[in-house]
C-alpha cells in the first residue's frame, strides 16, 4: 500500500529523543517507520502517539542487516523515504571508561551501532532519498568534537559519523545531509554516562524537537547544526528583538 504522506524512518524510537520526534513528526503529517531493540517497549510507545496507524513499528537491531533490509522495504512499500532520521546509538562501555581502558569488543560494537549501521542504512535508502529530494538527519553529539574525559569511545564514533555525514552532504547535492548535535538530554543514555547522580536538571528530550521540526521543515543547507541555535524564537524574543 502507497501513500501521497511524506514517509519517515526513524531509528531507535522507542524511547527518548527518537519517540519525541516521532510525535513531532506525526504532527508534521508524516507517515512514519520506526524501530527499536526491545518489541514491547516500541509497541507501547507507538500506541501512545496520536496517531498509532500512521507509524509501523519494526522491533530490531539497526546493527543487522536483515534488520535495516526490513525497514527500507516498508519504506519502498509505503512509497518511499523522504526522510531518514539515524538515532539509533550506543553509548558503550558504562561507566565512561579511560581509553587506556577502554574494552575492545565493547568499541567495535559502538562503532557498529554508531558509524556502520547508520551509513548502511543510508547507503540502502539513497536511491529513493534521491528521487523523493530527501534528507537525512544524523544525530551526533559534541563529544565528537570536545574532548572529555572518558567519552574517547563514544567521541570517536560519533566524530568518525560526522566526517562521514560531511563527506555524504559533498557526495549527494541534490539531498539535505545534516548532523545535529542536540545538547545534554534527561535520557537513559545519558543516565548511563552518568550512573547514580542526578540529571533532572537536563531538559527532556520533547525540548529539543522544536529545533529539529524546524530544521526539517525548512531545509537549510547540508552541515553540522547545534539544536540551541535552530530553536525557534518564542514571541516574548521576537518582542524584545524588534524593540
Amino acid at each position: 500500500m502507497t501513500t501521497n504522506h511524506r514517509i519517515a524512518i526513524i531509528t531507535g524510537a522507542s524511547r527518548g529523543l527518537g519517540l519525541a520526534l516521532a510525535g513531532g513528526l506525526a504532527a508534521d503529517g508524516y507517515r512514519l517507520v520506526v524501530d527499536g531493540r526491545a518489541g514491547a517497549a516500541l509497541r507501547a510507545a507507538v500506541a501512545g502517539l496520536p496517531d498509532p496507524a500512521a507509524v509501523t513499528a519494526v522491533p530490531g537491531d539497526i546493527a543487522d542487516p536483515a534488520h535495516r533490509a526490513e525497514l527500507a522495504r516498508i519504506a519502498a512499500q509505503l512509497g518511499g523515504t523522504d526522510l531518514v532520521v539515524n538515532n539509533a546509538g550506543t553509548l558503550g562501555a558504562s561507566p565512561l571508561p579511560a581509553l587506556a581502558d577502554y574494552p575492545l569488543d565493547e568499541l567495535r560494537a559502538s562503532f557498529e551501532v554508531n558509524v556502520l549501521a547508520p551509513i548502511a542504512l543510508t547507503q540502502l535508502l539513497l536511491p529513493s532519498l534521491r528521487e523523493r529530494g530527501g534528507a537525512v538527519l544524523n544525530i551526533t553529539s559534541d563529544a565528537a568534537a570536545e574532548a572529555y574525559a572518558g567519552w574517547g569511545g563514544y567521541g570517536a564514533a560519533k566524530a568518525a559519523l560526522e566526517q562521514a555525514s560531511n563527506v555524504l552532504a559533498a557526495e549527494e547535492n541534490t539531498l539535505r545531509v545534516w548532523w545535529v548535535d542536540p545538547g545534554d538530554m534527561r535520557t537513559r543514555m545519558h543516565q548511563d554516562a552518568f550512573p547514580g547522580e542526578d540529571i533532572s536538571d537536563r531538559p527532556l528530550p520533547a525540548a529539543v524537537i522544536p529545533a529539529l521540526r524546524r530544521l526539517i521543515t525548512e531545509r537549510p543547507p547540508s552541515g553540522r547544526y547545534r539544536a540551541a541555535e535552530l530553536q525557534p524564537a518564542t514571541p516574548a524574543a521576537a518582542s524584545a528583538g524588534q524593540a
